[in-house]
């Protein structure tokens, strides 16, 4: 249903987004932020199932500018490689103003909404709390939301997804993001593992994901008026 497009980012630097039309009646905008493995055949496939729910999506390929055409399997050396692109090569922050670059992009068409999974999901909370462009966000399992952005209050309706069991953001932090009592969010915990809304992953969790997914496509509809 999508394709690769080219845009240009704050930075002058051209990188690659896949870009997916709605079918049907549009309902609006969607920025739909990548794992740390890439704008993959997951990923892509993700936007294609919200372009078929009404949404136009951009997914901007945020590593381009160090591994253009990055899509990574999880395990091995492409784990490995994802690892050092988002954590020690590619800035946080660049992600945000890419994000923000396809919002921009979108916003005259309606409301615009986000969500991202992972490194997306981080990056989706840290926009829903600075951007004033959005209508709604979504946030699967970031690891910085519960640490870096649990003080910053979304600036538009949030919902945040977590697993229970996910070893990589304890649930003592989840608890601490909860007690913040955000009047903008929800948080929801979900008897999964990280991750569980891939079905290319070991720790996938169908009933998880098509609850999550529910709840996420509910508070778009709610805001998109």
């Amino acid at each position: 249903m999508g394709e690769m497009i080219r845009m240009t980012m704050s930075d002058g630097a051209e990188i690659a987004v896949y870009h997916a039309l709605p079918s049907g009646e549009r309902r609006g905008g969607l920025v739909l932020v990548q794992e740390i493995f890439g704008v993959t055949d997951h990923i892509r496939e993700l936007c294609d199932e919200y372009a078929a729910d009404g949404y136009e999506v951009l997914s901007p390929a945020i590593f381009d500018r160090e591994h253009p055409g990055f899509e990574a399997a999880y395990t091995g050396p492409d784990y490995h490689r994802a690892v050092e692109l988002a954590r020690d090569l590619h800035p946080f922050a660049q992600s945000l103003d890419d994000a923000q670059v396809c919002i921009d992009a979108l916003k005259s068409k309606g409301p615009v909404f986000i969500t991202g999974y992972c490194y997306g999901g981080s990056v989706a909370w840290a926009l829903a709390g600075t951007s004033d462009d959005l209508a709604a966000a979504s946030c699967y399992y970031g690891s910085l939301v519960p640490t870096l952005y649990a003080d910053k209050t979304p600036k538009c309706a949030t919902i945040a997804h977590f697993g229970r069991y996910d070893q990589g953001i304890p649930m003592e932090g989840v608890e601490a993001l909860i007690d913040k009592a955000h009047p903008t969010a929800q948080i929801f915990v979900y008897d999964a593992n990280h991750g569980f809304n891939s079905d290319r992953r070991k720790d996938y969790h169908e009933e998880s994901a098509d609850l999550a997914r529910e709840r996420t496509l509910a508070l778009f509809r709610a805001c998109d008026g």
